[in-house]
């Protein structure tokens, strides 16, 4: 119990404890408890278990220089919208040049026969159920920033949303283009259209089927930035 005790209250729970501590500090405190252990046990700890501290203390100091300068601020390597303490954060996108950007996006609906009938029939209660998601995408497109908190309100030239029945797998197919003449990126509204798009169809069709699936959501392809064009492979 004063073995459970002493480690309980010696080794934090996150290694951000450890990040405040200084080297010449945690090397005393681990001293000075292998010392208590001993003299408790008759003999000093496991090495398993200084070596523990040791690997935390390390992966610490590796997240710590994996770390880079964003538009004058640091963030950890590759992930943008987290600050160097691990703090969420909006880009800083003033200092990126203005380019022409394109992105589309992809999903599917999965209707099951008997709705996939009705909604080419379209004889849905709530009315056409292509129209209507049609039109809910591209308001859903515009709408991003105010749903993803850290996306920039950007001002869009072009949405387009299509939807094809597809009688194969009784789907719906979607797809969402966004476009902007701006400094970031428009994945996101292209992402943001295909889904709404898809929740309204499920919302219209919700009444004839409780199986239908949203499914498939992804970036297809992209153009413009510092990053410059991708598209996923087939």
């Amino acid at each position: 119990m004063f073995l459970q005790r002493v480690i309980s209250t010696t080794l934090p729970s996150s290694t951000r404890l450890f990040s405040s501590i200084g080297s010449h500090d945690l090397s005393k405190a681990i001293s000075e408890l292998n010392q208590e252990m001993e003299s408790v046990f008759g003999e000093p700890p496991p090495s398993s278990l200084s070596g523990s501290i040791d690997d935390q203390s390390m992966t610490t100091r590796d997240l710590k220089l994996n770390t880079v300068e964003m538009d004058g601020k640091e963030s950890f390597a590759g992930l943008t919208h987290i600050g160097s303490k691990g703090e969420a954060q909006m880009v800083d996108v003033s200092r990126k040049d203005i380019s022409k950007r394109v992105a589309i996006a992809r999903g599917k609906v999965i209707l099951g026969q008997k709705v996939f009938d009705l909604v080419s029939a379209n004889q849905m209660g709530k009315g056409d159920v292509v129209s209507v998601a049609k039109l809910a995408g591209i308001c859903g497109a515009k709408q991003t920033s105010n749903l993803i908190p850290l996306c920039h309100n950007i001002n869009l030239t072009h949405v387009r949303v299509d939807l094809a029945l597809n009688p194969q797998d009784f789907s719906v197919e979607i797809e969402g283009e966004a476009a902007s003449d701006g400094k970031t990126g428009v994945e996101m509204e292209a992402l943001t259209a295909v889904t709404v798009a898809g929740l309204t169809v499920y919302d219209m069709c919700k009444a004839a089927s409780k199986n239908i699936q949203i499914t498939d959501i992804r970036l297809e392809h992209k153009t413009g930035g510092k990053s410059g064009d991708w598209s996923r492979e087939k």
